[in-house]
């Protein structure tokens, strides 16, 4: 049995090389870090402001390092980005003025002290 070559059968594995190239080439172009140079404000505006309407309290004391993990984890597209989202949100990791100042008018004003009973 003698197999006759049709014009082109030669051409569809390198045809097929290519497009598989083009479609690897197209996935890998549009995977690109969408939050690169954006300021650790921007992010929390663009990407928690939605959920969370201050990120004031949103550190709640944690350490930097277990933040950025959390953040990296959950929320950020980088640990580049999920860094800079910590430190910013440990910078305004602060009480609000109002439950400050609340704070310190319960500490400077003294208690009066309980009148004894007798029985």
């Amino acid at each position: 049995m003698i197999l006759l070559s049709r014009p082109g059968r030669d051409l569809i594995a390198p045809l097929m090389t290519l497009a598989a190239a083009a479609v690897l080439t197209a996935t890998v172009a549009a995977a690109q870090n969408l939050d690169a140079g954006k300021s650790p404000q921007k992010l929390f505006a663009d990407g928690c402001a939605t959920c969370h309407r201050s990120p004031r309290g949103l550190a709640k004391g944690r350490f930097s390092l277990t933040l950025s993990w959390f953040l990296k984890d959950h929320y950020a597209t980088s640990s580049d980005t999920a860094k800079a989202l910590a430190a910013y949100l440990e910078a305004v990791d602060t009480p609000s003025p109002r439950a400050a100042a609340k704070r310190g008018a319960n500490r400077s004003a003294p208690r009066p002290a309980k009148p004894l009973q007798s029985h």
